[in-house]
């Protein structure tokens, strides 16, 4: 989309935006697509550490409990990367570092979105094998890699060179 134009000269013709006006963007937007993801990762994780609680949880057998504990673990990696940028903004806060915390929180994220991802498949899996058997809840979890996959990596990265 910025042809043989550098994202600065780009931003600057296009929105007659000056560099801190496109980090400042930047670091808006990404804080707008952290709170769509944010809430959801810690109800997920909250939810998840009450399974134990149930009694159906100890009639399973050990291989259930170690998609359980990587689920979990997933789930709380996950949140740990989606809170991340807020954390750094505020140690960093004033210290004229917003092209770092937005280089550093873009890693945090994606991270965030394969942790998430993990998580989700993990629930997928525990959800179908509880309520269908075994072997649906391996073959809903491989539908739902698939899907994460293709829907939050593969159909934008194809986007990313694409030119007008």
């Amino acid at each position: 989309m910025t042809g043989d134009l550098g994202d600065d000269e780009w931003d600057r013709k296009e929105r007659n935006e000056t560099p801190t006006q496109r980090l400042d963007r930047n670091w808006s937007s990404l804080l707008q697509e952290l709170r769509v993801v944010q809430t959801g990762v810690q109800l997920l994780t909250g939810f998840l550490l009450t399974v134990p609680f149930q009694d159906l949880f100890y009639a399973q057998d050990k291989v259930f409990h170690t998609v359980y504990l990587v689920t979990v673990v997933a789930s709380v990696s996950a949140t740990v990367l989606l809170l991340a940028p807020a954390s750094m903004h505020r140690i960093l806060f004033r210290r004229h570092k917003l092209d770092e915390l937005i280089r550093a929180s873009q890693h945090f994220a994606l991270g965030g979105l394969v942790f998430l991802g993990v998580a989700l498949t993990g629930v997928v899996v525990m959800v179908f094998e509880l309520v269908i058997g075994r072997t649906a809840g391996w073959i809903a979890g491989g539908v739902s890699v698939l899907a994460f996959v293709f829907f939050w990596f593969v159909v934008p990265w194809q986007y990313r060179d694409i030119d007008e």
